[in-house]
């Protein structure tokens, strides 16, 4: 257990650390970096005698960076976000769809062609003819809510709706 108190091991296993960020970033890394750094140090000066305070220290002091500087800096430095539409059924409301299997009457099932794909559909209590057009109402699982479109409506532009 001697390792634990050379300070030039803790020191080029800090600096290794910190140098990691630059591969694995998050912001967490560094921190551990200093606080091996900061052990370093403690055993330089004395402060420190045993290994059991040695990982102590580390132990205290990355947590302590971690909490309290992890946060402040992250206020400086930004990293990469970006907000997004999470509710997907939004973008898919009011969006015009054909017909592919007969939907109806009544609350039978049918097929409609959506976004390249073959959707299970339902319709308002009516029969919605293959080859016709529906809009999108809303969304039940796999199961596009569906009604259908007379001709005016289907000649709208969708940026309109």
């Amino acid at each position: 257990m001697d390792i634990l108190l050379n300070p030039l091991g803790w020191l080029v296993v800090g600096v290794v650390i910190m140098l990691l960020e630059l591969i694995i970033p998050g912001g967490i890394v560094v921190f551990l970096g200093a606080a091996c750094v900061i052990v370093a140090g403690a055993i330089y000066i004395g402060l420190v005698s045993t290994w059991s305070g040695a990982l102590t220290l580390f132990f205290i002091s990355s947590l302590g960076l971690v909490i309290i500087l992890r946060s402040f800096i992250s206020r400086f430095i930004e990293g990469d976000s970006t907000v997004a539409n999470t509710e997907e059924l939004l973008d898919d409301l009011d969006e015009f769809v054909e017909v592919i299997k007969t939907i109806g009457p009544a609350d039978k099932a049918g097929m409609v062609k959506f976004k390249g794909t073959q959707w299970k559909a339902l319709g308002d209590g009516q029969e919605i003819a293959i080859g016709s057009t529906a809009r999108i109402v809303s969304r039940e699982n796999i199961t596009l809510l569906v009604k259908p479109v007379d001709s005016i409506e289907k000649t709208l532009p969708e940026s309109d709706t």
